[in-house]
């Protein structure tokens, strides 16, 4: 799919961009690969480790549409994974996020379609559905951002679609090296904002492969859902400690016990697939008519019952502590 083909990522330094290129490069035989960001120290250590005679580094920012624009020459496929991300960041610096992830959106949107891009992918996150914090309220917008960006290109501009999953295992900033630097430091109880906390887990080298597939089944106007398991925090501290012994801090602002990747209110706009969900436009778009309970690969969805709900905390599959052992020993 991406032999002799260009294609761009923002936020490209980021741990999904770096495992992402690390792929596409073992797999395929792309023209260009080019990483759009704008730090100038990531991207000079990531030259050092990535040397390939496609890769090329752009420094700018999702903020810059002309910036933009120029990066999008040419290109084929875009990976769209810049965004500020830290929930409490966010709520101190709520315009910041929005700079970022809904105007820095709009900006990737319409540089694609004025540069003829073919197929483009947004990553969100599990705090879009049913937002309390304004990180996923800037993500559910930018993500319908994307979806309505289907329509605003018409029959033959590019297609849009949004990749939507939770915590990624061993993460720049998640909780795995934050408990694992605080393990070293010598504290020995970790903290814990709440004993009932549960969350969504997917590995880095799962997203990598869910954001492939969904290249190749889009239509334009999905939201795919991966099907992963979820944690419990407790089972968490005592996979990386040894021990369920923890110090309780409170949730920090704007932090869920739960999360949701399809909320009970867009269940008559989804369908389930063997390893994933796909919510559907809630919008008409009026230059085709998109059949989503069958994708581009061929598979056949149904759909799912009247209120359904994909909930961290009522998953049928929850990691044991063993099994986050295992992750963690391969995510370091």
């Amino acid at each position: 799919m991406f032999d002799n083909k260009s294609i761009l990522i923002t936020g490209g330094t980021g741990s999904f961009g770096k495992r992402f290129i690390t792929y596409l490069l073992a797999n395929f035989k792309p023209t260009r690969v080019v990483v759009f960001s704008r730090d100038e120290l990531k991207q000079f250590e990531m030259q050092q480790s990535f040397k390939h005679p496609s890769l090329r580094f752009f420094i700018g920012d999702v903020r810059d549409a002309p910036r933009l624009k120029t990066a999008l020459r040419d290109i084929d496929f875009v990976i769209h994974a810049a965004a500020l991300k830290q929930v409490p960041a966010a709520e101190y610096n709520p315009n910041e996020c929005i700079k970022t992830n809904i105007n820095g959106a709009q900006n990737v949107i319409d540089a694609c379609i004025e540069e003829g891009v073919h197929r483009v992918i947004a990553l969100s996150t599990d705090k879009a559905a049913n937002p309390v914090n304004l990180y996923g309220a800037t993500k559910l917008a930018s993500d319908k951002l994307f979806i309505a960006a289907n329509n605003i290109a018409g029959a033959s501009g590019p297609r849009f679609a949004v990749v939507r999953y939770g915590n990624v295992v061993g993460s720049r900033g998640s909780v795995v090296p934050f408990y694992h630097q605080l393990l070293e430091q010598g504290v020995e109880k970790l903290p814990v904002t709440h004993e009932g906390m549960t969350r969504f887990w997917i590995t880095l080298d799962e997203g990598v492969q869910f954001v492939l597939n969904s290249f190749k089944r889009m239509q334009g106007g999905e939201i795919f859902v991966p099907k992963i398991p979820s944690i419990r925090i407790l089972d968490l501290v005592e996979s990386i400690s040894g021990k369920r012994e923890y110090e309780l801090v409170g949730i920090r602002p704007g932090e869920k016990l739960h999360e949701v990747m399809v909320p009970q209110e867009m269940s008559h706009h989804s369908f389930e697939f063997d390893d994933h969900f796909v919510i559907t436009p809630a919008i008409k778009f009026f230059d085709k008519n998109v059949e989503y309970d069958k994708n581009k690969l061929g598979e056949v969805g149904k759909k799912v019952e009247e209120n359904f709900e994909y909930h961290s905390g009522t998953n049928h599959h929850f990691l044991t502590v063993d099994e986050l052992k295992e992750l963690d020993k391969s995510s370091l």
